[in-house]
């Protein structure tokens, strides 16, 4: 049961239904779910591993601030892993592999035009998890996903902004025309560059107006 309500209760976290400072009552969310408030207890303690969710004493629990030193860490974490990744998948790469790629590029660009942007960044996380996959690598993509939850909370800010969504796509086509040319090091540089780019935005994001609950 823990494992059903920690994607339901990060999703809304990350995604902005609850903000950063809201109350999280593990009480109400029970009793909603008609549930005994143990498996709530237990995923709330998941996220607070993530950093997502702070449980003061006396207080109760709170959706997390954003914090803009755990978003730079968690940046330059993703940055090595995922460059390292699309190094070693470009020494696997398939003509089924590249397939698979061009098909997420389809739906996110589908999403993206029907301003379904959070089913867009599922599908950006599903291009880089299949990387990861390719490259054998399927552990790397669970420590990525992790570190990088305070970087989502400005994704869901951020993709919506005019040319980001579209940005990302291109991003993604240099990458998979390196993955394809079998050269690591193209791969590795296409990755981080599309990272360093996507970071550059969210702290924009995170500059800019709109993002409550932000510490420096």
């Amino acid at each position: 049961m823990r494992d059903q309500i920690y994607p339901l209760v990060r999703r809304m976290i990350l995604t902005g239904v609850i903000k950063p400072g809201d109350i999280i009552d593990e009480k109400a969310i029970a009793a909603q779910l008609e549930i005994s408030r143990t498996p709530v207890r237990e995923a709330v303690k998941k996220l607070s591993d993530e950093h997502l969710v702070e449980v003061i004493a006396q207080s109760g629990t709170k959706a997390a601030r954003v914090d803009r030193r755990e978003i730079e860490e968690a940046f330059l974490i993703r940055r090595a892993l995922e460059a390292e990744s699309a190094a070693q998948a470009a020494t696997r790469m398939t003509e089924a592999h590249a397939e698979k790629l061009e098909d997420i590029l389809a739906l996110h660009a589908r999403a993206l035009t029907r301003k379904k942007y959070v089913e867009a960044i599922e599908r950006d996380d599903d291009f880089h998890s299949h990387i990861a996959s390719i490259s054998n690598l399927t552990r790397l993509w669970r420590t990525v996903e992790i570190s990088k939850a305070q970087l989502d909370r400005c994704r869901h800010l951020m993709v919506p902004r005019a040319g980001e969504g579209e940005a990302t796509l291109a991003h993604h086509r240099a990458i998979i025309k390196a993955l394809n040319s079998g050269d690591p090091e193209n791969a590795r540089q296409a990755m981080r560059e599309h990272l360093e780019a996507a970071y550059k935005s969210t702290i924009a994001v995170l500059d800019g107006p709109g993002l409550i609950g932000a510490t420096g």
